[in-house]
């Protein structure tokens, strides 16, 4: 009888999230492969138009006290947070490649806060640089390596960030694993260790557990 496939998550997930591993009959090993530390913000006036590509940068800006007139984000998670604190949302795309493209055809004229890591990604900056769209930058948080070396290898391994495929391998070979993407962008940087992946259809933690027990089920 063979063994059954194993998983490495590089993310802890929740209760409800490892169940659907569980209950699939899969082998399961999770940790952190990032951390994250959000700094303090302090902005003395009024944001008029905010970009957010993550969760993270908007918990950092939670309890500031400044306000934010309209938001642009990546991710529905991230834009239910946002209006969770009652900020509007004007723009919401799957990716940051994507809210860039809107943001060009749309709001060329107008001038954008970009709330982001020490980490980010050069895509929306670089698109929005190249059609002359007035952007500033604010780090609000930062990204660390959670470095960990497996002397083993895992039939999947799942991936819900670039830094979290950075971190990764930075200590370990991916060789026979297949990568399970939360999107494009942690995809592409995937592609730089495997030619294996499978990307969720919806930027989700669970969607990304979905497609690894559809792939060994």
């Amino acid at each position: 009888m063979s063994s059954k496939p194993t998983i490495l998550s590089t993310k802890k997930l929740s209760e409800a999230q490892k169940e659907l591993l569980l209950n699939s009959g899969l082998g399961y090993i999770e940790y952190d492969a990032i951390q994250i530390e959000l700094l303090d913000v302090e902005i003395d006036k009024a944001v008029e138009h905010a970009i957010f590509t993550s969760k993270n940068a908007v918990l950092s800006i939670l309890n500031s006290k400044f306000k934010i007139q309209k938001c642009f984000c990546v991710g529905e998670k991230t834009k239910k947070l946002l209006e969770e604190k009652g900020l509007q949302v004007l723009e919401t795309a799957q990716n940051a490649s994507d809210l860039a493209q809107i943001i060009v055809k749309k709001y060329k004229n107008e001038s954008f806060l970009f709330f982001c890591g020490n980490l980010r990604r050069d895509e929306l900056p670089m698109i929005l640089k190249q059609h002359y769209v007035h952007l500033k930058e604010q780090v609000v948080y930062k990204t660390q390596y959670n470095s960990k070396k497996y002397h083993r290898s895992f039939d999947g391994v799942l991936f819900f960030s670039p830094s979290g495929v950075q971190s990764y391998t930075s200590e370990n070979e991916m060789n026979k694993s297949i990568a399970f993407c939360i999107g494009n962008t942690t995809a592409s940087e995937a592609k730089k260790h495997t030619a294996t992946i499978i990307i969720a259809n919806k930027p989700t933690v669970e969607n990304v557990i979905v497609q690894a027990v559809k792939y060994f089920n």
